[in-house]
C-alpha cells in the first residue's frame, strides 16, 4: 500500500481526491485548510467558535462513493433571494449538518470520521489545524489583508501570507505526513488553498523532513487580483517562498482553444505560462477537459499521472 497525501482546499484539491480515489493499493489523506472566512461557513465559525468546513465539506462529496447523491445533498443551499442571512438562509446543507454533528459530540475531528463512515468516504480527510485561524496578506506595498475571504479582493500583488497567531498543526496531518510515499500540492488557489496548510510550523517541519516525492499539480489559469500576471515560475516561488518543499511540477500539455481564453480574458485570468526557467523538474501530460468550455482538469487523466508518479 502506498500513502498518498493531497494539501490544499477548495474545488481544485477536490478534483484530484475524486480522480485517485479509484487507484488501487492507496491511501488516501486528504489534509485540508480551515481558513475559510466567507459566506456560510464564516458566519457558523463565527457563531459556533469550529474550524471553517467549507472545503472539508467538498472533499467528502469527491471522496464519497454515492457522490452525485450527496452533492446535491450536501451542496444543497437554503435560498437567500434577499441577503438577508438570517436563521438558516443563505447556509449550506452540509455545513449545518457538520455543525449539528461538531455540538453534540463536541469534536470536530469526530464529526468529519462519523459523516465521513456514513457517505463511506475513500480515505481520511484532515483539516490542518484545530485552531480558529484568520489568514493575513502582506501586499507589496506593505497593506495589510485580513481575512481569506477579503485577499482576492485586493487588486495588489501579493508579498506574502501569514497568521497572527501561532496556528497549531493538526497531529494526523502531521503523522500522514510523515508516513507518506507521495505528497502532492494542489491544483488550486496558490495563497488561499495550498499555502495556509503549508505556513502551519508542524506541518511545515514536517513537509521538510518528509522523504516522499512532492509534486505540485499546477494551475492552468491565473486567478483574478490573487496571481494574475503570474507564469509557472511563479506560482512554484510562491509556494517555496512560504516553505513548501517541491520535487517536481505536473502541467498540462494541451492548447487551449482561442475562444475560451477570450472568454477568462474577459474575467480577468489569462493561461499560465510555462517560459522554461521554473528550476525544477516539469512533467507535461494531458490534463485538462474543455467540454464545458471552460478549462477544467480532467480527474480521469489526474488518475492516470498519479499512477505514474507512484511507480516513480
Amino acid at each position: 500500500m502506498k500513502n498518498v497525501v493531497v494539501i490544499g482546499g477548495g474545488h481544485g484539491q477536490s478534483t484530484i481526491l475524486r480522480g485517485i480515489k479509484d487507484i488501487k493499493d492507496i491511501n488516501i489523506s486528504a489534509i485540508v485548510t480551515v481558513a475559510d472566512d466567507g459566506g456560510s461557513t464564516g458566519r457558523i465559525r463565527n457563531l459556533y467558535k469550529i474550524p471553517a468546513m467549507g472545503d472539508i465539506r467538498n472533499v467528502m462529496i469527491a471522496l464519497s462513493e454515492s457522490e452525485n447523491f450527496m452533492n446535491d445533498l450536501m451542496n444543497y443551499r437554503f435560498k437567500d433571494e434577499n441577503n438577508e442571512e438570517k436563521d438558516v438562509l443563505g447556509h449550506n446543507l452540509g455545513n449545518l449538518i457538520l455543525t449539528a454533528l461538531t455540538d453534540s459530540t463536541g469534536s470536530f475531528t469526530e464529526a468529519i470520521r462519523l459523516i465521513s463512515k456514513v457517505l463511506n468516504v475513500k480515505g481520511d480527510i484532515i483539516p490542518s489545524t484545530l485552531d480558529i485561524t484568520t489568514l493575513y496578506a502582506r501586499m507589496d506595498d506593505d497593506t495589510i489583508v485580513k481575512g481569506e475571504a477579503n485577499i482576492p479582493s485586493f487588486n495588489h500583488h501579493i508579498h506574502d501570507i501569514f497568521y497572527m497567531d501561532e496556528i497549531k498543526a493538526n497531529e494526523e496531518a502531521v503523522k500522514a505526513i510523515k508516513e507518506a510515499d507521495l505528497i502532492i500540492y494542489g491544483i488550486g488557489s496558490v495563497y488561499t488553498s495550498i499555502i495556509p496548510n503549508i505556513i502551519i510550523k508542524g506541518i511545515n517541519d514536517a513537509l521538510k523532513e518528509s522523504k516522499a516525492l512532492k509534486v505540485y499539480f499546477a494551475n492552468c489559469m491565473t486567478q483574478n487580483n490573487e496571481t494574475f500576471g503570474y507564469d509557472l515560475k511563479d506560482h512554484v516561488d510562491a509556494l517555496i517562498k512560504h516553505g513548501a518543499p517541491i520535487d517536481l511540477v505536473v502541467k498540462h500539455n494541451e492548447v487551449i482553444p482561442f475562444y475560451i481564453i477570450k472568454k477568462y480574458l474577459a474575467q480577468n485570468s489569462i493561461e499560465v505560462l510555462d517560459k522554461g526557467d521554473v528550476g525544477i523538474e516539469v512533467l507535461e501530460r494531458s490534463l485538462l477537459d474543455f467540454s464545458k468550455e471552460l478549462v477544467r482538469h480532467d480527474p480521469s487523466k489526474i488518475k492516470v499521472v498519479v499512477e505514474e508518479l507512484l511507480k516513480r
